[in-house]
Protein backbone atom coordinates (compact mmCIF):
# COMPACT_ATOMS: atom_id res chain seq x y z
CA UNK A 1 0.00 0.00 0.00
CA UNK A 2 1.28 3.28 -1.21
CA UNK A 3 1.60 5.78 1.55
CA UNK A 4 2.60 9.89 1.62
CA UNK A 5 6.42 9.94 2.57
CA UNK A 6 8.16 12.38 4.98
CA UNK A 7 9.74 15.30 3.23
CA UNK A 8 12.53 14.86 5.94
CA UNK A 9 13.38 10.96 6.18
CA UNK A 10 11.35 9.51 3.85
CA UNK A 11 9.38 7.18 6.51
CA UNK A 12 5.57 7.43 6.54
CA UNK A 13 4.09 10.91 7.06
CA UNK A 14 1.22 11.89 9.63
CA UNK A 15 1.05 15.45 9.55
CA UNK A 16 0.64 17.98 6.81
CA UNK A 17 2.04 21.40 7.84
CA UNK A 18 -0.18 23.62 5.55
CA UNK A 19 1.55 27.23 5.88
CA UNK A 20 5.11 25.19 5.20
CA UNK A 21 3.93 22.85 2.68
CA UNK A 22 5.68 20.21 4.73
CA UNK A 23 4.94 16.24 5.01
CA UNK A 24 5.86 15.17 8.47
CA UNK A 25 6.61 11.54 10.38
CA UNK A 26 6.03 11.63 13.74
CA UNK A 27 9.65 11.79 14.56
CA UNK A 28 10.41 15.00 12.48
CA UNK A 29 7.55 16.58 13.48
CA UNK A 30 8.25 16.44 17.15
CA UNK A 31 11.90 16.97 16.64
CA UNK A 32 10.95 19.79 14.72
CA UNK A 33 8.64 21.49 17.16
CA UNK A 34 11.09 21.21 20.13
CA UNK A 35 13.79 23.33 16.68
CA UNK A 36 10.99 25.72 16.97
CA UNK A 37 11.41 26.10 20.56
CA UNK A 38 15.21 26.29 20.41
CA UNK A 39 15.14 28.98 17.69
CA UNK A 40 12.43 31.14 19.94
CA UNK A 41 14.32 30.80 23.00
CA UNK A 42 17.87 31.93 20.81
CA UNK A 43 15.78 34.68 18.71
CA UNK A 44 14.51 36.60 21.88
CA UNK A 45 17.31 35.73 24.02
CA UNK A 46 14.94 33.68 26.72
CA UNK A 47 17.09 32.01 28.84
CA UNK A 48 20.40 31.82 29.70
CA UNK A 49 22.69 29.87 30.53
CA UNK A 50 22.44 28.04 34.19
CA UNK A 51 19.22 29.52 34.44
CA UNK A 52 16.54 28.69 37.02
CA UNK A 53 13.49 27.87 35.32
CA UNK A 54 10.03 27.79 37.09
CA UNK A 55 7.51 26.21 34.29
CA UNK A 56 3.84 27.44 35.26
CA UNK A 57 2.35 23.73 35.03
CA UNK A 58 -1.28 23.80 34.85
CA UNK A 59 -2.12 20.33 33.73
CA UNK A 60 -3.10 21.24 29.85
CA UNK A 61 -1.74 19.87 26.88
CA UNK A 62 0.85 23.39 26.32
CA UNK A 63 2.03 23.71 30.11
CA UNK A 64 2.78 19.84 30.27
CA UNK A 65 4.72 20.13 26.96
CA UNK A 66 6.43 23.13 27.91
CA UNK A 67 7.90 21.21 30.97
CA UNK A 68 8.75 18.10 28.57
CA UNK A 69 10.81 20.25 26.25
CA UNK A 70 12.09 22.58 28.77
CA UNK A 71 13.47 19.62 30.70
CA UNK A 72 14.83 17.94 27.83
CA UNK A 73 16.72 21.34 26.46
CA UNK A 74 18.15 22.15 30.46
CA UNK A 75 19.97 19.51 30.78
CA UNK A 76 23.21 20.20 28.68
CA UNK A 77 22.48 24.12 29.92
CA UNK A 78 22.99 23.16 33.62
CA UNK A 79 19.16 25.14 33.93
CA UNK A 80 17.13 23.86 36.96
CA UNK A 81 13.61 23.37 36.55
CA UNK A 82 10.49 23.81 38.96
CA UNK A 83 7.26 23.04 38.01
CA UNK A 84 4.39 25.64 39.36
CA UNK A 85 0.77 24.90 39.74
CA UNK A 86 -1.53 27.64 40.80
CA UNK A 87 -4.67 26.48 42.16
CA UNK A 88 -7.25 28.95 41.59
CA UNK A 89 -10.00 27.27 43.73
CA UNK A 90 -12.28 26.21 40.93
CA UNK A 91 -14.65 23.27 42.12
CA UNK A 92 -14.49 20.70 39.71
CA UNK A 93 -11.34 21.99 37.27
CA UNK A 94 -8.84 22.22 39.41
CA UNK A 95 -8.58 18.92 41.16
CA UNK A 96 -8.18 16.98 38.05
CA UNK A 97 -4.86 18.76 36.65
CA UNK A 98 -3.28 19.28 40.20
CA UNK A 99 -3.30 15.20 40.30
CA UNK A 100 -1.93 15.19 36.64
CA UNK A 101 1.04 17.72 37.44
CA UNK A 102 2.00 15.40 40.16
CA UNK A 103 2.59 12.59 38.77
CA UNK A 104 3.81 14.28 35.35
CA UNK A 105 6.01 15.91 37.52
CA UNK A 106 7.04 12.69 39.51
CA UNK A 107 8.04 10.82 35.89
CA UNK A 108 10.36 13.83 34.81
CA UNK A 109 11.32 13.72 38.63
CA UNK A 110 11.01 17.61 38.77
CA UNK A 111 10.06 19.33 41.45
CA UNK A 112 6.50 20.58 42.14
CA UNK A 113 5.14 23.55 43.86
CA UNK A 114 1.97 24.35 44.54
CA UNK A 115 0.98 27.92 45.47
CA UNK A 116 -2.91 28.30 46.19
CA UNK A 117 -5.26 31.38 45.66
CA UNK A 118 -6.62 30.34 49.53
CA UNK A 119 -3.18 30.14 50.72
CA UNK A 120 -1.85 33.32 49.09
CA UNK A 121 -4.73 35.69 48.78
CA UNK A 122 -7.31 34.37 51.79
CA UNK A 123 -10.05 33.36 48.93
CA UNK A 124 -11.07 31.12 45.75
CA UNK A 125 -11.30 32.52 42.38
CA UNK A 126 -14.80 30.43 43.05
CA UNK A 127 -15.38 32.90 46.22
CA UNK A 128 -15.15 36.41 44.07
CA UNK A 129 -17.68 35.25 41.79
CA UNK A 130 -19.85 34.46 44.52
CA UNK A 131 -20.24 38.29 46.29
CA UNK A 132 -19.54 39.97 42.53
CA UNK A 133 -22.30 43.01 42.07
CA UNK A 134 -21.82 43.13 38.29
CA UNK A 135 -20.76 41.44 35.28
CA UNK A 136 -17.13 41.42 35.06
CA UNK A 137 -14.61 38.87 33.39
CA UNK A 138 -13.47 35.88 35.54
CA UNK A 139 -10.31 35.64 33.33
CA UNK A 140 -9.82 39.17 34.24
CA UNK A 141 -9.03 39.04 37.87
CA UNK A 142 -7.97 35.34 37.77
CA UNK A 143 -5.44 36.70 35.06
CA UNK A 144 -4.08 39.08 37.24
CA UNK A 145 -4.44 36.78 40.76
CA UNK A 146 -2.13 33.92 38.90
CA UNK A 147 0.02 36.79 37.81
CA UNK A 148 0.97 38.02 41.10
CA UNK A 149 0.56 34.01 42.47
CA UNK A 150 3.66 33.37 40.05
CA UNK A 151 5.73 36.56 41.27
CA UNK A 152 5.34 35.16 45.19
CA UNK A 153 6.43 31.60 43.87
CA UNK A 154 9.64 32.94 41.56
CA UNK A 155 10.53 35.16 44.77
CA UNK A 156 10.04 31.95 46.91
CA UNK A 157 11.88 29.65 44.69
CA UNK A 158 14.58 32.41 43.81
CA UNK A 159 14.34 31.29 39.73
CA UNK A 160 15.68 33.11 37.57
CA UNK A 161 12.56 33.57 34.95
CA UNK A 162 8.85 32.40 34.67
CA UNK A 163 8.08 30.14 31.66
CA UNK A 164 4.69 30.24 30.65
CA UNK A 165 2.90 27.70 28.04
CA UNK A 166 1.38 30.84 26.09
CA UNK A 167 1.30 29.31 22.64
CA UNK A 168 1.03 31.57 19.13
CA UNK A 169 -2.60 31.47 19.08
CA UNK A 170 -2.65 32.77 22.78
CA UNK A 171 -0.46 35.27 22.18
CA UNK A 172 -2.40 36.74 18.70
CA UNK A 173 -5.55 36.38 21.12
CA UNK A 174 -4.19 38.62 23.70
CA UNK A 175 -3.43 41.36 20.67
CA UNK A 176 -6.56 40.99 19.29
CA UNK A 177 -8.27 41.75 22.89
CA UNK A 178 -6.32 44.62 23.75
CA UNK A 179 -6.67 45.94 19.83
CA UNK A 180 -10.41 45.55 20.07
CA UNK A 181 -10.66 47.47 23.35
CA UNK A 182 -8.48 49.95 22.43
CA UNK A 183 -5.80 48.82 24.92
CA UNK A 184 -2.35 50.52 23.29
CA UNK A 185 -0.73 50.19 26.14
CA UNK A 186 -1.15 46.88 27.17
CA UNK A 187 -0.33 46.31 23.36
CA UNK A 188 3.03 47.79 23.31
CA UNK A 189 4.05 45.16 26.57
CA UNK A 190 3.50 41.83 24.30
CA UNK A 191 7.02 42.91 22.90
CA UNK A 192 9.05 39.60 23.59
CA UNK A 193 12.66 41.32 23.35
CA UNK A 194 11.15 43.73 26.49
CA UNK A 195 13.75 42.33 30.00
CA UNK A 196 12.36 43.41 33.17
CA UNK A 197 14.23 46.78 34.87
CA UNK A 198 13.72 46.31 38.23
CA UNK A 199 15.88 44.11 40.36
CA UNK A 200 12.37 42.35 41.93
CA UNK A 201 10.84 41.82 38.46
CA UNK A 202 11.37 38.26 37.38
CA UNK A 203 11.76 37.28 33.43
CA UNK A 204 8.50 35.89 31.66
CA UNK A 205 9.53 33.90 29.58
CA UNK A 206 6.90 32.52 26.14
CA UNK A 207 9.30 29.51 24.48
CA UNK A 208 6.16 28.14 22.60
CA UNK A 209 4.97 31.67 21.80
CA UNK A 210 5.91 30.82 17.52
CA UNK A 211 3.79 27.23 17.67
CA UNK A 212 0.18 26.91 16.46
CA UNK A 213 -1.86 25.48 19.38
CA UNK A 214 -2.85 22.38 17.18
CA UNK A 215 0.51 21.48 16.54
CA UNK A 216 1.39 21.29 20.57
CA UNK A 217 -1.90 19.15 20.74
CA UNK A 218 -0.43 16.82 18.10
CA UNK A 219 3.13 16.76 20.08
CA UNK A 220 1.41 16.11 23.39
CA UNK A 221 -0.53 13.26 21.49
CA UNK A 222 2.72 11.80 19.75
CA UNK A 223 3.96 11.83 23.31
CA UNK A 224 1.17 9.87 25.08
CA UNK A 225 0.87 13.27 27.19
CA UNK A 226 -2.13 12.45 29.88
CA UNK A 227 -3.83 16.16 30.29
CA UNK A 228 -7.01 17.64 31.66
CA UNK A 229 -10.13 16.85 30.00
CA UNK A 230 -11.96 18.98 32.46
CA UNK A 231 -12.35 22.77 30.95
CA UNK A 232 -12.72 26.03 33.06
CA UNK A 233 -16.02 26.78 33.95
CA UNK A 234 -15.39 30.58 33.35
CA UNK A 235 -13.71 30.06 29.48
CA UNK A 236 -16.66 31.75 27.52
CA UNK A 237 -17.06 34.63 30.35
CA UNK A 238 -14.78 36.45 27.61
CA UNK A 239 -14.14 37.15 23.71
CA UNK A 240 -11.44 35.43 23.69
CA UNK A 241 -13.27 31.75 22.39
CA UNK A 242 -14.84 33.93 19.78
CA UNK A 243 -11.44 35.46 18.49
CA UNK A 244 -10.16 31.82 18.58
CA UNK A 245 -12.72 30.68 16.33
CA UNK A 246 -12.45 33.29 13.84
CA UNK A 247 -8.80 33.33 13.77
CA UNK A 248 -8.92 29.18 12.73
CA UNK A 249 -11.78 29.93 9.99
CA UNK A 250 -9.13 32.29 8.61
CA UNK A 251 -5.96 30.01 8.98
CA UNK A 252 -8.06 27.10 7.26
CA UNK A 253 -9.18 29.70 4.45
CA UNK A 254 -5.20 31.25 4.23
CA UNK A 255 -2.53 28.78 5.92
CA UNK A 256 0.21 30.83 7.34
CA UNK A 257 -1.68 34.12 8.52
CA UNK A 258 -1.46 33.77 12.02
CA UNK A 259 2.49 33.82 11.35
CA UNK A 260 1.81 37.08 8.95
CA UNK A 261 -0.62 38.48 11.66
CA UNK A 262 2.05 37.28 14.75
CA UNK A 263 5.00 39.55 13.42
CA UNK A 264 2.44 42.51 12.52
CA UNK A 265 1.68 42.15 16.40
CA UNK A 266 5.40 42.31 17.58
CA UNK A 267 6.69 44.33 15.04
CA UNK A 268 3.22 47.17 16.15
CA UNK A 269 4.07 46.57 19.78
CA UNK A 270 7.85 47.18 19.08
CA UNK A 271 6.79 50.69 16.95
CA UNK A 272 5.02 51.29 20.24
CA UNK A 273 7.91 50.83 22.84
CA UNK A 274 9.18 54.72 22.43
CA UNK A 275 10.10 54.97 26.08
CA UNK A 276 11.03 52.96 28.77
CA UNK A 277 9.01 50.82 31.01
CA UNK A 278 8.50 52.85 34.86
CA UNK A 279 7.83 50.31 37.33
CA UNK A 280 7.79 51.63 41.03
CA UNK A 281 6.95 49.70 44.53
CA UNK A 282 3.55 49.40 45.32
CA UNK A 283 2.65 51.27 48.56
CA UNK A 284 0.58 48.29 49.62
CA UNK A 285 2.74 45.19 48.54
CA UNK A 286 5.98 46.13 47.59
CA UNK A 287 5.49 44.53 43.96
CA UNK A 288 6.34 46.69 40.84
CA UNK A 289 3.61 48.94 39.65
CA UNK A 290 3.12 51.59 37.33
CA UNK A 291 0.57 53.73 39.52
CA UNK A 292 0.86 54.10 43.53
CA UNK A 293 -1.54 50.79 44.10
CA UNK A 294 -1.37 47.49 41.85
CA UNK A 295 -3.92 45.86 40.22
CA UNK A 296 -3.58 43.11 42.87
CA UNK A 297 -4.19 45.35 45.94
CA UNK A 298 -6.97 46.65 44.22
CA UNK A 299 -9.05 43.49 43.35
CA UNK A 300 -8.31 42.86 47.45
CA UNK A 301 -9.34 45.56 48.45
CA UNK A 302 -12.78 45.35 46.57
CA UNK A 303 -13.40 41.87 47.76
CA UNK A 304 -12.47 43.07 51.18
CA UNK A 305 -15.34 45.54 50.45
CA UNK A 306 -17.91 43.29 48.83
CA UNK A 307 -18.46 45.32 46.19
CA UNK A 308 -17.38 45.48 42.02
CA UNK A 309 -17.45 48.20 39.65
Amino acid sequence: MQYVRCIKCDNRAIYYRAYSGEKLCNSCFCSSIIEKVKRTIAKYDLLKYGDAIGVAVSGGKDSLTLLRILNELSKPHASKIFAITIDEGIYGYREEAIDICKNFTEELNIPHHIFSFEELFGFSLDDVIKIRKSKFSACSVCGILRRRALDIAAKELKVDAIATAHNLDDFLQTFMINLLNGDIDRIKWLNPLIKPRSEFVVRRVKPLMEIYEKEIALYAFLKNTQFQTVTCPYMNESIRSEIRLMMNSLEDEHPGIKYSALNSAIKLSQSLMTDERELKACKTCNFPSSSDFCSVCKILEMVKRNMYI
